[in-house]
């Protein structure tokens, strides 16, 4: 899957297990959220299916891309509103879905003896979509691969865990990162692309949320603020001016969900009463930032306020 970066072990296990002719049924693809699980899924949904029809001339790929497949499906949340996708996504995969599988299910595989069902992501499921979904994992038509994206393996049914081989993706080491954001934001700065790796935190999918933000101008001011204490409140007044306006509300969000994890960063590297100040201003920060968005809060106020606990690392050192 060389459209991907790391876990080269887990990317080659389906491929090594088709190439010695033991291909589990079930591939459990763990690992945290913006790794490529989905998109290794899919690619590997795709090579799954060309291999099994002799495909030399890409017309898998070809069909798969006009969603024209007939042995290839993907289960996903589905949007709120059809015609007005901007309103999301629904809360859970519905047992209408999974239903929805049974006619495919009950017939051979159309193109080969193979037919891939991808889903994205299996946490999503509600219960009875899981217990409905099980029944074909316990006795799976033959031919048919599963391929379940699951970013918190822990929390699905222990009988869906038993059924699936696991696939383990880890977080991205640094140059691995820098690959994939350099090749994604190829005008990001080095400074720029530096945050972004911080923030991303071994997820590229995590950093490339703060993509086109300006996060180095926020971290930044965060580590100014570390450092210093900001006893004149330059900086946090700064920050606040800059956040507040509605034309910023990206930035905002993206502030609200970085001060926390710039404060657990921070509290890394204390120890005693330091770790124990760091850990307080974690836990207020996290508090403020939920409750800004989910109570409309002032957002001048928020960010000076999010800006003290900051300031409290300087104290905490």
């Amino acid at each position: 899957m060389t459209s991907l970066v790391g876990n080269e072990a887990a990317r080659g296990a389906i491929e090594a297990a088709d190439a010695a002719g033991n291909l589990h049924h079930a591939w459990l693809i763990t690992g945290a959220e913006g790794l490529g699980k989905a998109s290794f899924a899919r690619t590997a949904a795709e090579r799954l299916l060309a291999r099994a029809a002799n495909d030399m001339a890409g017309r898998t790929a070809a069909m798969i891309a006009a969603g024209a497949h007939p042995d290839y499906r993907v289960l996903a949340r589905l949007p709120v509103d059809a015609d007005k996708p901007e309103k999301g996504t629904a809360r859970s995969i519905t047992i209408g879905q999974v239903r929805g599988l049974g006619p495919m299910l009950g017939i051979k595989p159309s193109m080969s003896d193979r037919r891939v069902i991808v889903i994205d992501a299996i946490d999503d499921l509600e219960r009875p979509a899981a217990n409905a979904l099980l029944k074909s994992l316990e006795e799976p038509p033959a031919g048919t691969i599963f391929l379940l994206v699951s970013h918190a393996p822990g929390r699905l049914l222990p009988t869906i865990r038993s059924r699936c081989r696991l696939l383990r993706f880890d977080v991205l080491r640094e140059g691995e990162m820098r690959t994939v954001l350099r090749s994604a934001v190829p005008k990001a700065t080095e400074a720029e692309l530096a945050a972004l790796i911080r923030a991303g935190a071994g997820s590229p999918g995590r950093a490339l949320r703060f993509a086109g933000l300006d996060l180095a101008a926020i971290e930044t001011a965060l580590e100014a603020i570390a450092r210093g204490g900001d006893g004149d409140t330059q900086h946090r007044v700064k920050l606040s001016k800059a956040l507040s306006p509605k034309a910023a509300q990206p930035r905002y969000e993206a502030f609200l969900e970085r001060v926390p994890a710039f404060i657990a960063e921070q509290a890394r590297a204390l120890r005693g009463e330091g770790l124990r100040e760091a850990l307080d201003a974690y836990a207020a920060a996290t508090d403020l930032a939920r409750a800004s968005l989910a109570q409309s809060l002032d957002a001048a106020t928020t960010t000076f306020e999010m800006g003290g606990y900051v300031a409290r690392l300087a104290r905490a050192r």
